[in-house]
């Protein structure tokens, strides 16, 4: 194990801690990131995602993907937790908080946008950053990337009802520029990429020599995205800290519970642990590019909303962290193949 997968959480705090301070000592240099934007897709944190998820595109051979159909399991594990529960309880979980326990420190109006947000998070699960998760866990490549692919597909049908029929509106638009853009980013360009990469070297000993090469380089990637992310919300964390810990609190039981729910499904089902980890983190994990774009569109920069997805991006990095480290751990109670 390299000194950045050793010391990660480490590295991933200081960033974070990095990130704020920028935020608020260089501004412009915030903005000027910031507005590298396409689709509400920033370019800059893009790149470093792709950085990311490319050492393990590849180590995906494509004459295998098709063997991983053999094992549904996993994928249904995905498909139930991510659209069936996750939306649901993830409001369901908002009304409680807002409407209830919180409900004489935050305003009604206000209650109201925050649990807007949390739906739209829970509706969006990942694309992009579960490709990280799934590395460090040693999850498989192959598995990994048909279990993302099927959800993208979910993804473009079951969205904007779901969204639609938990926000209850009727004129959702999906920003499909941005989700399509982010495919195209995180899962089609590395995967093309890391194909063609496998086909140069040419064999196994070569591919896993190459992969050791570049791993730490994605550990970097993860540590630069933290500080850009927590720069870009600076000067929010600092300015609103009491109600982005609220807001938090729902996100963070919605996180650990979902896990469970997915991680324990894969244990008593005898999922292997290179497929039930991943399986468990991509429903955990959230698509914060769409959330954040589309309530946005519905509701507004400055809403409610909008900072409840922000928060979203925040609390999801330490907090996947830990799950990676708990699975990890738990590896040998898992078959092994």
């Amino acid at each position: 194990m390299s000194i950045f997968e050793r010391y990660l959480t480490l590295w991933v705090a200081l960033a974070m801690i990095a990130g704020i301070l920028i935020g608020n000592a260089a501004p412009g240099l915030v903005q000027m990131i910031a507005a590298a934007e396409v689709a509400r897709v920033n370019l800059v944190v893009a790149v470093l995602i792709w950085a990311m998820v490319y050492p393990m595109m590849v180590g995906v051979d494509p004459s295998a993907v098709k063997d991983a159909v053999k094992q549904p399991k996993g994928l249904g594990i995905t498909l139930v937790v991510n659209w069936l529960i996750k939306p649901f309880s993830m409001a369901a979980l908002g009304v409680f908080f807002f409407e209830v326990v919180f409900a004489d420190l935050v305003a009604p109006e206000d209650a109201q946008q925050y649990i807007a947000g949390l739906i739209l998070l829970g509706a969006a699960p990942c694309t992009a950053m579960v490709f990280v998760w799934s590395q460090l866990t040693r999850g498989d490549e192959n598995y990994t990337l048909l279990q993302v692919s099927l959800n993208d597909v979910v993804m473009v049908f079951a969205f904007a009802p779901i969204v639609a029929f938990l926000l209850g509106v009727t004129d959702i638009e999906v920003p499909w520029e941005t989700l399509v853009l982010s495919v195209v980013l995180f899962v089609l360009l590395p995967l093309l990429a890391g194909i063609w990469t496998r086909r140069r070297l040419g064999n196994t000993p070569q591919i896993e020599a190459f992969q050791a090469r570049v791993k730490p380089w994605s550990m970097i990637g993860l540590i630069a995205t933290v500080m850009i992310l927590f720069g870009l919300q600076g000067q929010v964390i600092l300015n609103r800290p009491e109600v982005i810990a609220l807001i938090a609190v729902p996100i963070l039981v919605q996180s650990y519970g979902i896990f469970a729910l997915a991680y324990g499904a894969a244990f008593a089902l005898n999922v292997p642990h290179r497929i039930a980890a991943p399986c468990a983190l991509i429903g955990t994990s959230n698509f914060f590019e769409l959330a954040v774009a589309v309530a946005i569109s519905l509701f507004g920069l400055n809403s409610g909303a909008a900072l409840a997805t922000v928060v979203g991006v925040l609390v999801e990095v330490p907090v996947m962290l830990s799950l990676v480290a708990f699975a990890n751990r738990t590896r040998s109670r898992f078959p092994a193949s």
